[in-house]
């Protein structure tokens, strides 16, 4: 490993950076943050910082860093058949092994799995999927995707039109016209604060009811939805929200994707979101926790509904056209088996369950009666803090204040790593699932010490 200045040159003059201020990074104003190795919740640098990383990467390293069970599964799968494609019916141990166990842990109405690399790719294979299941059933109109405002479910063509947030969509010509999309499931953000939960539970349901009325029902094909949102601002769903739109669904004939790619695997203190909400998903996408990422690995979980019109289609019309050249990796494969093992040994889901309710606590006793935070939410270990102008009023800062980002900042400032959510001053925590109380008390201290340095 190079450690002098030549990396941060190549860094800045070869590497194209997801999501960030390209022009800033390649003249050097931003800090360039070369990253080492990693232990339980701490990653550390190239100069030896470490930091604890209350994000686990983008919501993904459940089991924590540095297991030597996943590193060594994935080195005996290289050694032993580092690569073969999964068409025409091939496959590997390892990939047979993994979907097997992720049907155990699904919801029992799920029938099969289809592996990809990334929750992008997963998503864009579901609409795909819906599209050919309504074309067997003779319903070629019915193709139409509502998603909410603020989900996110990818940067794709489809799937970042999928996404309801800004971001994604202004100067890439998104959202594609296949996709509308309604009301976010955020009661702090209701646009009438007269509105009790149910209230506005009602009328997310009732705005929904809307949309397919204008549309047409024989239009639309699916539903998607996190079961909480993640990357629009951390907000678990209000009470009987799921309840209430499962059932304008049914009344309509309209697909649910349960879009689980941050809460699959644990991170709301059950295995699934969906079992956790009640949820009766047709398809559920799934990535992240399904590998902690230690190698890329995702995947669409297929009900049996589903799975039985898919079949109808290749007796009818031969083999099915869609694949990715790296379905079923075996090296990803490998890790999700040896990952999902982990999260069963260590009791990650019952502690993402416990120590998330803590955490949440605790955040709250630190920053929660600060004249400037609004809410402080979660469920299990994803949480966040929304930072407002005034809380009475519930006004916001302006963006161009950066609130969110100066916090985030002065928190790194701190060792601790949290995400400044994209649309809002919303700060995002969802640390590795095997975050201790301890650890917990330490992201609650120095969160207060960011958010009293910014407002200082």
């Amino acid at each position: 490993m190079l450690t002098n200045d030549t990396l941060a040159e190549w860094d800045r003059e070869n590497f194209f950076h997801p999501s960030t201020h390209l022009a800033q990074h390649a003249r050097g104003e931003t800090a360039t943050r070369i990253i080492t190795g990693g232990k339980g919740v701490y990653i550390e640098d190239r100069d030896g910082r470490k930091l604890l990383d209350a994000f686990a990467g983008l919501y993904c390293v459940n089991v924590g860093y540095g297991r030597p069970e996943i590193a060594e599964a994935i080195a005996e799968q290289a050694r032993e058949l580092a690569y073969y494609h999964a068409y025409v019916g091939h496959g590997t141990e390892a990939s047979i092994t993994l979907a097997k166990m992720v049907l155990d842990r699904a919801p029992s109405n799920m029938s099969k799995v289809y592996f990809g690399l990334s929750g992008s790719d997963a998503n864009e294979t579901n609409v795909k999927l819906v599209w050919y299941y309504n074309n067997v059933l003779g319903r070629p109109e019915k193709k139409k995707i509502i998603s909410r405002w603020r989900g996110y479910h990818g940067s794709g063509l489809m799937t970042g039109s999928l996404t309801g947030l800004e971001l994604f969509h202004k100067k890439f010509d998104l959202p594609l016209p296949q996709v509308i999309h309604t009301e976010a499931p955020y009661y702090f953000r209701r646009a009438d604060t007269s509105m009790s939960e149910a209230q506005f539970v009602a009328h997310c349901a009732s705005e929904l009811e809307a949309l397919i009325a204008r549309e047409g029902a024989d239009t639309i094909a699916a539903f998607i939805g996190e079961p909480a949102l993640g990357t629009g601002g951390v907000v678990p769903p209000p009470a009987g929200y799921w309840e209430a739109i499962q059932a304008v669904l049914d009344r309509h004939d309209i697909l649910l994707i349960a879009d689980e790619v941050v809460t699959g695997f644990g991170r709301l203190g059950s295995m699934f979101g969906s079992d956790h909400y009640g949820m009766r998903p047709d398809i559920i996408t799934i990535a992240k926790g399904l590998t902690s990422a230690y190698a890329p690995l995702s995947g669409s979980i297929v009900s049996d509904k589903v799975w039985k019109v898919l079949e109808k289609g290749t007796d009818e019309f031969g083999v099915i056209g869609h694949g990715w050249t790296y379905s079923a990796h075996p090296i990803g494969a490998a890790a999700g088996v040896a990952n999902l093992n982990l999260i069963d040994e260590l009791g990650l889901v019952k502690n993402a369950g416990e120590t998330g309710a803590y955490l949440k606590k605790v955040l709250t006793d630190a920053v929660g009666d600060h004249v400037h935070v609004g809410e402080v939410r979660g469920e299990g270990l994803l949480i966040a803090v929304e930072f407002v102008k005034d809380r009475d009023s519930r006004t916001y800062f302006d963006a161009a204040e950066k609130v969110g980002p100066r916090i985030t900042q002065a928190l790194f400032g701190e060792n601790v790593i949290a995400r400044a959510m994209p649309q809002g001053d919303i700060i995002g925590f969802a640390p590795p699932l095997c975050l201790t109380r301890d650890e917990a008390d330490l992201i609650a201290a120095k969160l207060k010490t960011a958010v009293d340095a910014t407002f200082a």
